[in-house]
């Protein structure tokens, strides 16, 4: 019998999910596990390689239990990943030579002023669609080679490989045989010309990373390589990567020209698909593959904002407001409005359109009648006022403003969140029956490579709406909130 279902692996800044989707992309089984974050200074974060490899792998395993179909009824592993996040580790033993430096690090920011004083954003810019930030990997690979003895030397000698989360697990779980990435993954790192789809040897040099460490690039839909022995109870092909955003774009079904979708997890992501032209921004947004399929690019403008759903985790772990994440949707309507109060969550510093690595949080607008329901709202006003200001950006791009929003990730099931951004964005905001798009888009692309689904028309046909938000908020009042927003960011840049 021939094998019908996907195993897609989805690991995220904060967790790891397993989950098997059967032939009509209906999720059967999911496994998931929360990991350790470590903050050795501020403004660093870092992942634990092993603690991820571990909570892959068990998770897939209990996932394929669940699902009863074994693991000879698993056709292909689709594989989804956090991306910018940077590994580094020995190719003789597999073993990482530093923590995992999380995309949300921001420890080389000096690096990165260094590199604009030098001149090199231009060319970076022009080649990878991408601003120089910390949030990229490229940094981050050098942070490594120059901070751990040896290292720059025996990574030019091609003894050591770099990679994304995706990368260093398709090597666990080839047993080593396979060291490769995918195009989404490989273009944010500062050193892939999105135009010539290769690796930019003259970017390498001026970022001082030895291109001996860089993994091979295939599309997105590829068969890269297959589980080693031991691993499951059966060899199984991994025939599609995903960097977690174009994943989701993909789970979306935005396929078409124009249409657009928003990732609310730790941060929030919005995609809009260009089609097969890079759509060069003027206005601080980043140009990047959204997919590439039989060797053809499809492109996207996208918009990074580093605190979403991490700031109500900070309301519940940071400071004990809330006790769980889904207490805000109760807490933002049980009181009219935020009482004046603005939360600007640069925790991390702000992404885009902003680019300030230096930006830290803060709240404003607090009186003595502040509560802990105005402070919840603010959080999540912060991420509809963050998203507007992420579609603003795409419309002075150019860009015509999409006729929808497609929303998933966690904080897409809050109605009184999604219903803000329609009001916001003066869009409607849908929202698929299923949440997990990311997960969905690596199966996809597994599917895709191991024939299980045709093509894009028929993934297209397989997504459904559980809910459209309109649009409903008077202009007067959308003006007034939005000026507020706008006061609380330009003194927090300030």
């Amino acid at each position: 019998m021939a094998a019908t279902h996907i195993l897609a692996i989805d690991q995220g800044t904060t967790s790891t999910r397993s989950i098997v989707f059967d032939r009509a992309a209906r999720r059967v089984a999911a496994a998931q596990a929360e990991f350790a974050q470590h903050y050795p200074a501020p403004g660093w974060v870092e992942h634990d390689p092993e603690d991820i490899w571990r909570d892959v792998l068990a998770t897939a395993r209990e996932a394929i239990a669940l699902s009863g179909v074994g693991a000879d009824g698993i056709a292909a592993i689709g594989i989804t990943n956090q991306r910018e996040t940077t590994l580094v580790w020995d190719r003789a033993t597999g073993a990482p030579i530093h923590r995992a430096i999380v995309w949300q690090d921001r420890r080389t920011a000096a690096a990165c002023e260094a590199l604009r004083a030098d001149g090199v954003e231009d060319a970076v810019r022009a080649r990878t669609g991408l601003l120089i930030d910390p949030y990229f990997s490229a940094t981050k690979i050098g942070w490594i080679l120059d901070h751990v003895e040896g290292a720059r030397v025996r990574a030019e000698r091609g003894e050591l490989a770099f990679g994304t989360i995706d990368c260093f697990l398709l090597w666990r779980l080839t047993g080593g045989a396979v060291h490769a990435t995918d195009v989404t993954n490989a273009s944010r790192t500062l050193l892939w010309n999105i135009h010539d789809n290769r690796w930019d040897a003259d970017l390498c040099a001026r970022l001082g990373i030895p291109m001996a460490m860089l993994p091979a690039v295939h599309d997105n839909a590829h068969r890269y390589g297959t589980t080693a022995p031991g691993l499951f109870d059966a060899e199984i092909p991994i025939a599609g990567i995903a960097g977690d955003q174009q994943a989701a774009l993909i789970g979306q079904a935005c396929f078409r020209r124009g249409t657009a979708k928003a990732t609310y997890g730790t941060g929030c992501f919005l995609l809009l698909n260009t089609g097969e032209r890079a759509v060069a921004s003027a206005n601080r947004l980043l140009t990047t593959p959204a997919y590439r399929l039989d060797g053809v690019t499809t492109y996207a403008l996208e918009g990074s904002i580093f605190v979403a759903g991490a700031a109500v985790k900070w309301l519940r772990d940071g400071i004990g407001v809330i006790a769980h994440a889904r207490e805000t949707d109760g807490m933002a309507t049980r009181v009219p409005d935020s009482h004046g109060v603005y939360m600007v969550p640069a925790f991390v510093g702000l992404g885009a359109p902003h680019w300030d690595p230096d930006a830290r949080g803060a709240i404003f607008g607090l009186t003595l009648g502040s509560t802990q329901a105005h402070l919840a709202r603010a959080a999540l006003e912060a991420v509809g006022y963050q998203t507007r200001d992420l579609v603003e950006a795409m419309v002075a791009d150019g860009a015509r403003r999409p006729a929808a929003l497609r929303v998933d990730g966690g904080m897409a099931g809050n109605d009184w969140l999604c219903g803000f951004l329609a009001d916001l964005l003066e869009v409607a905001v849908e929202r698929p029956h299923e949440l997990e798009t990311t997960a969905r888009g690596a199966a996809f692309l597994a599917g895709l490579a191991t024939g299980l689904w045709s093509g894009l028309d028929e993934i297209e046909a397989l997504w459904s709406r559980e809910r459209c938000f309109e649009p409903a908020m008077a202009p007067d009042h959308r003006a007034t909130l939005v000026a507020g927003w706008q006061d609380a960011l330009r003194r927090t840049l300030g």
